[in-house]
């Protein structure tokens, strides 16, 4: 995937794409096959803030947000809520600094069969830091 990176990793306005069958680049919206928009932000969606900023996580002896609900949750039961989700913040710069999730996995899936709802806070994403939306992702 081509993404417009800012120094800190997130994601500067609309994902950067390729349109595989023009194979021109457009902006991750109009334009763009809309299958092939969704599985590339799907597949941003899991590493928001890249690889970097997940090996600092393991490095530190910690597992990621994902990493703790696989542990936690019955294979295969998990559905994600709100997977593409950003914060609206403009002040302090953070305009150019979105991360699909806003810091935040949220979902539903099973315990030992039985149902449960459920959030993991990314410290990889704003070390983990709550805002407007992650907080109406919880709530």
């Amino acid at each position: 995937m081509h993404s417009e990176r800012t120094p800190r990793g997130g994601v500067k306005g609309w994902t950067l794409a390729v349109d595989e069958e023009s194979e021109t680049p457009s902006r991750a919206g109009p334009g763009l096959n809309p299958r092939l928009r969704l599985e590339r932000l799907g597949e941003q969606s899991l590493h928001p803030a890249g690889a970097a900023a997940e090996e600092r996580q393991h490095q530190r002896g910690k597992l990621t947000a994902r990493e703790r609900l696989d542990l936690l949750l019955d294979p295969g039961s998990f559905i994600e809520l709100d997977r593409f989700a950003t914060h609206r913040t403009t002040a302090f710069g953070l305009d150019d600094r979105k991360y699909l999730g806003d810091g935040v996995i949220t979902g539903h899936g099973m315990v030992d069969g039985r149902p449960i709802f459920v959030f993991s806070q990314d410290f990889t994403v704003f070390g983990g830091s709550l805002g407007e939306v992650f907080a109406e992702k919880i709530v």
